[in-house]
């Protein structure tokens, strides 16, 4: 199985206005030193400001990939400092934004999260970083980060090793699911719900959809 680091840790350092009904955005992230908790519902010290759409179990911690970041360094022409993205963790040697659905990362000695679901930009990102056109830029380029679930909880620290342990047969990744799951994808992805694998409220959702390039069936999952 693949392994890779853990290169930082990342917290809130500060709440920033938003023009949403919010008010306000958890997104400005920063590096932090030492060990950091992990619980059910993501870092000790961290929160997240709209509930509607970020946190929860599902949503409890936001990785991002330091080769992803190296890429948007070169196109922005200055660096991506972790938790610029408002990412939790950093990681280096796993591709955060082509995990597949499920697979597991034991993060430290104690720690193992689980895959969700795809980040998906919105406005709020796309003013903290005041450049043109964003959001499409971001979603375009495909280098999203993922979303993962607590599975064992514990404390880990930067320069912790990143395991991957285990990944489902289905091999549907949550870039496949941003980009629009094709009939088989959504197939496999639904055999792998009904066969009892976690899916998030996320992905079960996309599911309700129909598939790309095939007519909607009535009563499809």
């Amino acid at each position: 199985m693949t392994s890779g680091s853990l290169l930082a840790i990342c917290r809130v350092h500060a709440l920033r206005p938003t023009s949403d009904a919010v008010g306000v955005s958890a997104i400005d992230k920063r590096a932090v030193d030492g060990p950091v908790k992990v619980y059910a519902l993501g870092l000790t010290g961290d929160v997240q400001a709209d509930r509607r759409h970020h946190g929860g179990e599902s949503k409890a911690v936001y990785a991002y990939s330091q080769e992803d970041a190296d890429y948007w360094a070169a196109e922005l022409g200055e660096p991506v400092q972790p938790g610029r993205f408002g990412e939790n963790l950093r990681v280096a040697g796993i591709d955060a934004s082509h995990a597949v659905v499920g697979e597991q990362w034991r993060i430290g000695a104690d720690v193992v999260l689980e895959v969700t679901c795809p980040r998906t930009p919105c406005r709020n990102f796309a003013q903290y970083m005041g450049q043109p056109r964003w959001v499409a830029r971001f979603a375009a380029a495909g280098r999203l980060g993922t979303y993962l679930r607590v599975v064992s909880r514990g404390s880990i620290q930067a320069g912790d090793s990143v395991e991957l342990i285990s990944r489902p047969e289905h091999g549907v990744s949550v870039a496949d699911v941003f980009g629009g799951l094709s009939p088989e994808q959504h197939s496999r992805l639904s055999e792998a719900g009904s066969s009892g694998m976690y899916l998030s409220p996320e992905i079960r959702k996309v599911l309700r959809r129909q598939p790309v390039g095939q007519d909607a069936v009535p009563g499809a999952v």
